[in-house]
């Protein structure tokens, strides 16, 4: 049920406002007037849509935490005038902007969902229209209470909607360009779009608030074998640096070697933050399933569980730009947002 909702749909850029220059060939931005001009099918929605567009609508690869903030005050500025929000953000940095909000917007009880394309909006073939039409359909739908059915962050794209911070683009070629490997989808739209409500985060007993600080001094280092140690150091001896993500093997394995640790060991004691996640893209971290990943859990780091890189990335940027350090690890250590199991 949608009552007289009211949705704001926010245009970043990406693939789905794109339109082909004839001069050059190639696809720039275009109005989001255009862009609505194209889907007729708007009309017939029986609910309200009002947009705004970012002035100089972006290519998502120039994403930024200055993006991230912007998106967070429109919401914030509109919060009380909307059931839901839209946000239309191409596909390469979708995952990582919708992480980001998913930890930046506490208290948020209201829907806030991603979409985009795979090819443009004025293309015969493109995907955006559906993902558009649907993505509006769900951030308007209401449970039986009147209340917003889903009260989170997720990003919707070709039949499904996942958590926001549970999502990874695996695929450039495919419409199916997003997946969830450890979390299965909230929502799937066919005929009608069927609700998984018990995976759907509940209503949240606080006010709405924003973390809007970003801290941008962290490093992910992908291990691999024959990683220098020298070169390893060098890069983690910068004094601003506030934190390290490990892209460890398997299970959340490392090299036992007495070096590399003590390079680890350095940095938890000057209160880095560092945290282990896996290169798999299925599975979780254990660091007390073998030695290797033991070693980590004794020199201090944080184990990730089987959060995504691109919510582990944001979890610890917001957390370090608005917490102090002990409550940094209270939070990389736990679940906030349904980003990771416990």
């Amino acid at each position: 049920m949608k009552g007289s909702s009211a949705i704001l749909l926010i245009y970043t850029g990406g693939t789905i406002g794109m339109v082909m220059d004839p001069k050059t060939g190639k696809l720039k931005p275009f109005s989001l007037d255009n862009l609505l001009k194209t889907i007729p099918e708007l009309q017939k929605i029986d609910f309200s849509i009002h947009s705004t567009s970012f002035k100089n609508p972006i290519d998502s690869s120039n994403a930024t935490p200055e993006l991230w903030q912007e998106l967070c005050d429109i919401i914030s500025e509109n919060y009380r005038d909307y059931h839901g929000f839209v946000i239309l953000h191409g596909t390469d940095t979708m995952a990582y902007s919708a992480s980001a909000l998913s930890f930046m917007l506490s208290g948020l009880n209201k829907p806030v969902i991603f979409t985009g394309s795979q090819l443009p909006i004025g293309m015969v073939r493109t995907d955006g229209k559906e993902n558009l039409l649907a993505a509006l359909e769900i951030a308007s739908e209401r449970d039986a209470n009147g209340n917003p059915r889903v009260p989170e962050v997720g990003i919707y794209f070709d039949s499904f909607l996942f958590r926001g911070n549970r999502s990874h683009k695996s695929s450039t070629q495919n419409f199916n360009a997003f997946s969830s490997p450890n979390f299965p989808p909230l929502a799937e739209a066919g005929v009608d779009i069927i609700y998984s409500d018990r995976r759907i985060l509940p209503k949240e007993d606080k006010k709405f608030k924003i973390y809007r600080e970003v801290e941008q001094n962290i490093l992910v280092v992908t291990l691999f074998p024959g990683l220098s140690n020298n070169l390893l150091q060098n890069a983690m001896n910068s004094k601003n640096l506030k934190g390290v993500i490990l892209r460890t093997f398997g299970a959340g394995n490392a090299p036992t070697n007495s070096e590399f640790l003590s390079v680890l060991e350095k940095l938890v004691n000057r209160g880095v933050a560092v945290m282990n996640v896996t290169q798999c893209a299925h599975g979780k971290v254990d660091q007390l399933k073998y030695e290797t990943g033991s070693s980590l859990q004794n020199v201090g780091v944080i184990g990730g569980a089987d959060i995504t890189l691109e919510a582990a990335i944001t979890k610890m940027m917001v957390s370090l730009g608005n917490f102090e350090p002990e409550q940094v690890f209270s939070n990389l250590n736990k679940s906030l947002r349904g980003e990771l199991t416990e």
